[in-house]
């Protein structure tokens, strides 16, 4: 047989030893896009490196406040599982039919404490605390969006103190971020979740706050009905392991309430 282009048949052969030598190509991990409360942070980053290396599935996790996410997640930013740290901004989800029907479930408790920078005294209630700050900035995460500052300005209300704060409060965009206030020493004191403070060993707990001054602190996760990819990582946050990475950093079994 006479080739008119040698050339032409050279790379065609290539191609096909090549197609036989490497065979069908294995799929991509998937990527599970997970946005989550920013207070669950080092809890969850140790759960999604146990998930990633037992599943070689890749995920992506988005933090920030829970008003924030939930609005991102209504506009259509996209996700396959939203972990809440109140049940108001899941129940907002939900009323627009974003969650998948039965994947909604809650999944720990968390108390609120204050936070002291270092060289701050401690307090023996919260009524203490006008006091202790003086003309100083008490940092706290949004009190009208945040849960965190939503259960914090409960607290404070309930302990009749809150007007004598409001001048002083410094807020933030998330519960980390009001905890970088403390820890960097830019405010004395701040509120934020028990877990925080575990997280960060640059600050002290000043004062745990009475859980009955406040609404339950209760964190609901779903996945959404935009993906089909939530199901596994759920059923993982059940498992010894994932239960114990949030246990370790301080995040309450519903029951023990």
């Amino acid at each position: 047989m006479t080739v008119k282009n040698p050339y032409l048949y050279i790379q065609l052969l290539l191609l096909v030893l090549g197609a036989i030598s490497v065979g069908p190509q294995p799929t991509l991990a998937d990527t599970l896009r997970i946005f989550a409360a920013a207070s669950v942070k080092t809890a969850l980053d140790e759960t999604i490196e146990d998930f990633e290396r037992g599943t070689g599935h890749t995920v992506l996790a988005s933090y920030g406040g829970s008003s924030a996410l939930a609005r991102q997640i209504s506009l259509g930013a996209p996700a396959d599982i939203f972990l809440s740290a109140n049940e108001a901004w899941m129940d907002y989800l939900d009323e627009k039919d974003l969650l998948v029907d039965g994947s909604r479930e809650d999944l720990f408790r968390n108390q609120l404490v204050i936070v002291s920078a270092q060289g701050e005294e401690g307090l023996q209630t919260l009524s203490e605390l006008p006091a202790a700050l003086g003309q100083r900035r008490l940092a706290m995460a949004q009190t009208d969006a945040v849960p965190a500052g939503i259960y914090g300005k409960s607290a404070l209300q309930s302990s009749g103190i809150w007007q004598a704060l409001v001048p002083f409060v410094a807020e933030t965009d998330n519960v980390r971020a009001a905890l970088a206030l403390v820890a960097s020493g830019a405010t004395p004191y701040g509120i934020v979740y028990a877990t925080d403070a575990t997280a960060e060993p640059r600050v002290t707990i000043a004062l745990h706050i009475d859980d009955r001054i406040h609404p339950p602190i209760v964190y609901p996760v779903a996945a959404l009905r935009s993906s089909d990819a939530g199901d596994a990582f759920l059923k993982f946050l059940h498992s010894p392991l994932a239960q114990q990475r949030f246990v370790g950093q301080g995040f309450l079994p519903l029951k023990s309430s």
